[in-house]
């Protein structure tokens, strides 16, 4: 067993070790302690730092944030509150709607309805809002607040000011609207345009074309049309379409070319255009230039033919281009001045072509030449058009210049070579002097008026015979003051105006006119008025005394005969109505005698009864016929316009003249075909015509003869046709077949000696409105035609 003390030394070391133990540790612990508070320190200040600079980044950010907690309450800093218009800062979510600041409140329930779907969804929004009171444009962005943010169930929003964003975006509309104008504008002009029009991208592939390209190229649209690639020119080699576009891409300059093309199964010649783009494409547009050309062509051939012409021409024609060299001069031009070929075709200029011409001896001799040349040399620059002169040069030769400026600034000259002229305007003043003296010799009185009205020229009979003084014609007075001075001489001063009315017509309605005038001393003058081919007018008189004297008995002797002539007319009416008592008793007798009144007859007796019977029959027809003749004395007959049925009418009369018909033992042929109709007409009339027709045709055919009846029509007429075969008729006896009281040589022989039914026929022919015709040769029979109109 240790000695106590012993132990207790042992238990102080352990003490010590166990305090030492334990000093380690507090001085480690405190070194510890102070390392972490160091640690801890360091770390503050850093967070310090990153909150500071987190702050400055969130005080310069375009966003500020926006802490919306679950019972509606709000963290937000000043700047934001003063974005919205509102003081002091709101704290809860409803306090952002405010009567005149902060949001509206439509935009505030609509950002209470988004906070609320954030919170319980989780679901992010963004709204675009303004604030009242001034123009600036907030956008909202919230979402659901994150766990360090330490606002369990809230959303953080983030507000943007977007004033100059949405007023770039509303400018940039405004652009992109008008773009879309502009561009829809260009897409309608282009696909409205009448000329093919396409774009190509920069593959050179078609990317558009507008329908006058899809119609050219008979295609279904213009989908169809750019999904197939159909090119409207042919061919893709060198000098082709792509060919062009491809060179236009490259070198960024316009291109164009013209190519031939089958639009529509037809050759055209088209102008292709080919424009590069700033995007890399080509656009391109094509001209249908074929009328172009053709036009072209057409003006080609027409100035080969216009020189060919001119080439035959008698006058000398030369051109001058606006360089004033020699373009064009046909071959009189050469002949007249001596120009070689060969010296033309050098195309000298128009100065020397000048004095060529003087060197040939064929201009005007001029002292200033140079001065004179000067002068035509401005003919080029001429304002007034054409400018004429003559020229007349040595050896007797008259030519006429005319100069031309062209539009183009060239000259046109024609020269005219008009010695011939020059010598027949001499022979034809040789001419004006034998006419002058052949003019006053004649039987005839002659003036010429001009178109004015006033005398030129006169012969001595003209003044003889009026009566004036040659001072008062050398005045050339005008026609009204000469008829005014020539009415002394006429038996009625009036009729001078006849001399004015005459000489007025023929200079200016260029007409030709005559009158007579009868003189104070019993004379009488044929007046007659020409136009001349000059525009003047030639007044003749001639004296018809001698001719007037006997034509004025001539005239008293027709109103005689036209007086015997009524007189005859007359005494034949009477007659006629004179004879219808007589033959009424003959008629009443006969008819009673036949009826057995005076006794039994022997039949002998009754044979004479019935031709007494005939006869008066035939008297009274006769009778009538006179009556209607001299009754209507050549006038149209009343007639009363009902409908009539002519097939009807045809019928009743050959009925009529049937018994005349077996008498003869003629062969009687009656043809009424349906289309005969009706019209308007009396019908008592047109059977009268056509007995009148048969009965002339019984007695001018012989016994057993033919005669024929035919009645047709169309819808505008009617025709009666009667024919037959007897004797005929002469030339004489046609021309008279009409006349009234015919002698009885020119009728045809047989029981109608007077000829009265065909005038009658006529008459109420012409009273319907008809015409009549006879044919006849003598031997061959005669054939009549009626034709009547329906209306």
């Amino acid at each position: 067993m240790a000695p106590e003390g012993a132990v207790v030394i042992q238990i102080s070391v352990i003490g010590s070790v166990i305090a030492g133990v334990i000093l380690a540790l507090l001085i480690g612990g405190g070194c510890v302690a102070l390392y972490l508070g160091l640690r801890a320190r360091r770390a503050a200040a850093s967070t310090l730092v990153a909150n500071a600079r987190l702050e400055a980044l969130l005080g310069s950010a375009p966003a500020l944030a926006m802490v919306v907690r679950t019972d509606g309450r709000l963290e937000l800093p000043d700047r934001l509150a003063d974005w919205l218009g509102l003081s002091p800062p709101p704290r809860y979510l409803d306090d952002l709607a405010g009567r005149d600041a902060g949001l509206t409140a439509d935009d505030a329930r609509a950002l209470a309805a988004d906070v609320a779907a954030a919170q319980k969804a989780g679901r992010p929004f963004a709204r675009a809002i303004r604030t009242q009171g001034s123009s600036r444009a907030l956008m909202i962005r919230g979402a659901r607040a994150p766990r360090d943010l330490q606002a369990p169930g809230g959303v953080v929003l983030w507000v943007f000011d977007s004033t100059e964003s949405e007023a770039e975006i509303a400018r940039l509309a405004e652009e992109g609207a008008e773009a879309r104008a502009a561009f829809q504008a260009l897409t309608g002009l282009i696909e409205a345009a009448p000329m093919p029009m396409w774009y190509r991208g920069a593959d050179m592939r078609l990317a558009m074309v507008n329908s006058a390209y899809v119609d050219a190229v008979e295609g279904a649209d213009a989908a169809d049309v750019v999904r197939r690639g159909v090119e409207l020119v042919e061919g893709s080699g060198i000098g082709g379409p792509l060919a062009s576009a491809v060179i236009a891409r490259d070198t960024g300059q316009p291109q164009m070319q013209a190519m031939p093309a089958t639009i529509k199964g037809a050759r055209r010649m088209l102008r292709v255009y080919d424009v590069p783009l700033p995007v890399g494409g080509v656009a391109g547009f094509s001209i249908d230039i074929e009328d172009l050309e053709q036009a072209r062509s057409g003006i080609k051939r027409f100035a080969d033919a216009q020189r060919a012409m001119l080439d035959r021409l008698s006058a000398g024609v030369v051109q001058f281009a606006a360089d004033r060299t020699l373009a064009f001069c046909n071959q009189p031009f050469r002949r007249l001045f001596a120009m070689k070929s060969e010296w033309l075709a050098d195309r000298p200029e128009f100065d020397r072509v000048l004095e060529r011409m003087r060197e040939a001896n064929r201009l005007p001799e001029v002292r200033d030449f140079p001065g004179w040349k000067a002068e035509r040399r401005d003919w080029f620059l001429a304002a007034g058009g054409a400018i004429e002169e003559n020229w007349h040069l040595p050896g007797g030769v008259h030519l006429r210049v005319v100069a031309q400026p062209l539009p183009d600034g060239g000259l046109l000259l024609i020269f005219e070579d008009r010695t011939e002229q020059v010598q027949l305007a001499s022979a034809r003043d040789t001419l004006l002097r034998v006419r002058t003296a052949t003019f006053d010799n004649l039987y005839e009185a002659l003036g010429v008026f001009a178109a004015d009205g006033r005398l030129q020229l006169w012969n001595n009979k003209f003044r003889a015979l009026w009566g004036f003084e040659e001072t008062f014609l050398v005045t050339h007075p005008r026609v009204d003051a000469l008829a005014e001075a020539a009415a002394r001489q006429l038996a009625k001063p009036a009729r001078a105006t006849l001399i004015a009315d005459l000489v007025r017509a023929a200079t200016v309605e260029r007409a030709q006119r005559g009158g007579q005038l009868e003189f104070a001393d019993g004379r009488f003058f044929e007046l007659a008025a020409v136009p001349l081919p000059d525009g003047n007018g030639l007044f003749t008189m001639f004296d018809i005394s001698d001719s007037q004297r006997i034509e004025r008995a001539l005239r008293d002797r027709n109103e005689a005969l036209e007086a015997a002539d009524r007189i005859k007319t007359a005494f034949v009416a009477n007659m006629s109505y004179e004879l219808r008592t007589p033959l009424t008793s003959i008629s009443g007798f006969a008819e009673m005698l036949s009826e057995g009144y005076a006794g039994k007859l022997s039949k002998d007796a009754h044979a004479y009864v019935d031709a007494i019977m005939e006869s008066v029959e035939r008297l009274g027809l006769l009778v009538d016929e006179v009556l209607d003749l001299t009754q209507h004395d050549g006038k149209t007959p009343d007639i009363e316009m009902l409908e009539v049925d002519l097939e009807a009418v045809a019928r009743d009369a050959a009925a009529a003249v049937q018994p005349l018909i077996r008498r003869k033992k003629l062969d009687f042929a009656v043809e009424i075909l349906p289309s005969v109709g009706s019209m308007k007409g009396d019908a008592l009339r047109l059977r009268q015509v056509i007995e009148h027709l048969l009965r002339h045709a019984v007695g001018g055919t012989g016994e057993g003869g033919r005669i024929l009846l035919h009645a047709d029509g169309t819808a505008a007429a009617a025709r009666i046709v009667v024919s037959d075969d007897g004797a005929g008729m002469s030339v004489d006896a046609v021309a008279h077949a009409f006349d009234r009281f015919a002698q009885p040589g020119v009728t045809r022989s047989g029981e109608r000696a007077l000829g009265l039914g065909l005038p009658l026929a006529k008459q109420f022919v012409e009273a319907h409105g008809g015409t009549i015709a006879l044919v006849s040769e003598p031997g061959e029979g005669t054939f009549i035609t009626v034709e009547l109109p329906r209306r």
